[in-house]
């Protein structure tokens, strides 16, 4: 596993009125490369991908809304539409067109849809698990009516707005759930990703930064065929990832890999959601091959 060395600088930009936080690991002047981590994560989850491609690559990392040290949306709105312009906003303010995106889960997700609006802006793309759910799990919510989808919805809000952000007695504490949630980190990871990934309350309990609204599933927003027609437009060499011991679907027996132009799937034995976690160094090899197409 690459040492992290010396850190990357905070900087801010705006986007629909919101404070988004990103990290710059600097080498500017080399091509750029754009890291989007996924929901209820952060930007530094990446940073270990971070240095070993920081030489070679202009690395920026941003904190999504609601999550990291970025702005939490008034109203707690978090829509698909939404992400993707706060990524659009980052890559046109930094100049950064065409990128390379590294990115995972939910930013996976994101990156897909805006590689997808905007093709000649990606250079190269990997997502990890950025598909959303499979059509086993798009299945079981297909027969329901918009009437009772967003009384779900409304019901969801509700119960959240009452639902006080989780306070852990000590930074120990919070570190030993990150362990809980995905037991492959080992245990420099887990103290990493708590330590950027929580903050110290008033009252010295610590909380994880992200607003808990994130958690909320939207009852509108994009169809799958409108999905599939933004994956379509993708132009650039995509590579698809996934951990043979996660809960997503393989891509390419599922079917979501065909609205694809130029998409390779890959999957990585030992490795849950957190591919770039569980198996850094298979990560690592199989993002080098697939840049170097």
């Amino acid at each position: 596993m690459p040492k992290i060395t010396s850190g990357p600088a905070s900087h801010v930009y705006f986007s629909q009125r919101l404070r988004l936080h990103y990290v710059d690991w600097g080498n500017e002047g080399a091509p750029p490369m754009l890291l989007v981590h996924g929901g209820r994560d952060h930007c530094r989850n990446w940073d270990w991908v971070a240095e070993a491609f920081r030489d070679e690559y202009h690395i920026i990392a941003p904190d999504l809304r609601g999550h990291g040290d970025s702005q939490w949306s008034m109203g707690g709105s978090y829509t698909m539409p939404e992400y993707v312009y706060d990524i659009a906003q980052l890559v046109d303010q930094k100049n950064m067109a065409p990128v390379t995106i590294l990115s995972h889960s939910l930013g996976g997700m994101i990156s897909l849809q805006y590689a997808g609006l905007y093709p000649g802006s990606v250079k190269s793309l990997v997502a990890i698990e950025g598909l959303g759910a499979s059509p086993a799990m798009m299945a079981k919510n297909a027969g329901k009516s918009i009437d009772v989808r967003l009384d779900d919805w409304a019901r969801e809000l509700r119960k959240m707005s009452g639902r006080a952000p989780r306070r852990y007695p000590s930074l120990e504490d919070a570190f030993r759930r990150m362990q809980d949630e995905n037991p492959h980190l080992s245990e420099e990871q887990a103290r990493h990703l708590t330590v950027h990934g929580a903050n110290q309350n008033e009252d010295g309990t610590y909380s994880w930064k992200f607003d808990t609204y994130v958690r909320i599933f939207r009852p509108y927003g994009l169809s799958g065929d409108e999905v599939r027609h933004l994956w379509s437009r993708i132009t650039c060499p995509t590579l698809l990832i996934r951990g043979t011991e996660s809960w997503a679907s393989d891509p390419e027996e599922d079917g979501r890999l065909a609205p694809f132009q130029n998409a390779s799937v890959a999957n990585i034995e030992g490795a849950g959601h957190w591919a770039h976690h569980d198996r850094l160094d298979v990560f690592l090899d199989l993002v080098r091959g697939h840049l170097a197409k």
